[in-house]
């Protein structure tokens, strides 16, 4: 006797999988974020504008054309199935590998470093799209096998090394160590061996000990000591920090920096934190790094929810490569590292760097909704 209640030729087809919405809080801190880099961006780089001859909105309107441009992506990677890039990840990474060796033998030299391409007014920095490459190949890789001796997850390893030896080879040692200190934690949330984390840490310091030994060495010993040459090697630090005292514990106010008109360098790149330092004191710093602090939390909620573990690794490794970038700049701003060029992700001027950042955050939320699997409803 058949069951009333259950009808075969009348069955209602519904999805599988249903998607639920995005984090919403995690997408408040980024604008929030953004929001803080234009403002942080017109201020200290409207006196360079006119310096330049410029108008004073032109790193504005050059920083909104990538934003707008980081939008569509963001929006598109936030609808994309984030478990696609799974396939797509060797390739990726290739294609980044092939663009920093034209980095070497067409590259653009800004301050001694050479670390861009240029194609007409567009400027791009392929060292900022080694970041996401790196994370996925490792999310890839660490997903199928946590083993380093395994030959076959070769395939993944080598781009990262040979990545990471065209970055330094520019010379951008500040890139370098966000992609090794991105590895390693994605490695230990994988569920890595304690012990080949420290060993590989003690590597990292022997090496970064060899680097300054043998190229970073007089920057070392500026930032130990810049009054030897305050005009010189030691200037940029100097500078910074005295926008942190001038700023105090309220800030002088927005737009009323001294430092930003032509004595600090870069004020709306490298050093921007400075600037606002000046401009919104200790409080306005705090702001930030509540900011990020907050972006942290939301972004390893979203990996510690994630059921598969391919999202899992490549959640965890976008959050904490931006907020190791971020802490980088703060500080070098704050002498607490010495100078090395690497901008705030969503608040220093770069276009690059805003871009890539956003086509991270776009994957990040498309992994923050929550997959519920549905049985099909029956309908008499």
């Amino acid at each position: 006797m058949s069951n009333p209640s259950y009808n075969t030729t009348q069955q209602t087809k519904v999805p599988d999988v249903m998607l639920s919405s995005y984090d919403h809080t995690l997408v408040f801190i980024v604008l929030f974020l953004i929001i803080v880099g234009f403002l942080a961006i017109f201020s200290a780089g409207a006196p360079k504008c006119i310096i330049q001859g410029t108008h004073s909105t032109f790193f504005v309107a050059r920083q909104f054309i990538w934003f707008i441009l980081g939008c569509i992506f963001m929006f598109g990677f936030s609808k994309f199935n984030y478990k696609a890039l799974n396939g797509i990840a060797i390739p990726f990474a290739w294609l980044i590998v092939f663009f920093l060796v034209a980095v070497h033998f067409w590259g653009t030299t800004v301050n001694g470093a050479t670390r861009w391409l240029t194609m007409g007014p567009i400027q791009f920095q392929p060292s900022e799209a080694a970041k996401l490459a790196v994370i996925l190949l490792l999310a890839s890789a660490f997903s199928k096998d946590i083993s380093l001796s395994n030959k076959k997850m070769y395939k993944y390893y080598f781009p990262i090394i040979v990545m990471i030896a065209l970055i330094f080879k520019q010379p951008n040692l500040s890139m370098v160590m966000i992609l090794m200190a991105s590895s390693l934690f994605m490695y230990f949330a994988a569920g890595g061996s304690l012990r080949l984390i420290f060993s590989a840490i003690g590597l990292g310091v022997f090496g970064l000990f060899f680097a300054i030994r043998s190229f970073q060495k007089q920057r070392i010993m500026i930032w130990l000591n810049p009054e030897a040459d305050p005009y010189g090697a030691g200037y940029n630090i100097i500078q910074s920090m005295l926008s942190f005292v001038a700023g105090g514990f309220f800030g002088t106010g927005y737009g009323s920096s001294v430092q930003k008109l032509g004595w600090l360098p870069e004020g709306h790149t490298d050093f921007i934190y400075a600037v606002w330092a000046e401009e919104f004191g200790f409080l306005g710093c705090l702001l930030i790094i509540g900011l990020f602090l907050a972006f942290l939390q939301r972004g390893l909620l979203v990996s510690a929810k994630c059921e598969d573990v391919f999202g899992k690794l490549l959640s965890a490794g976008i959050t904490v490569s931006i907020c190791i970038q971020a802490f980088i700049n703060i500080a070098v701003a704050s002498s607490m590292l010495p100078a090395t060029g690497v901008p705030m992700p969503f608040v220093s001027y770069g276009g690059t760097s805003l871009f890539i950042t956003m086509c991270m955050i776009g994957i990040l939320l498309n992994i923050s909704k929550k997959r519920i699997r549905r049985l099909p409803t029956n309908v008499q």
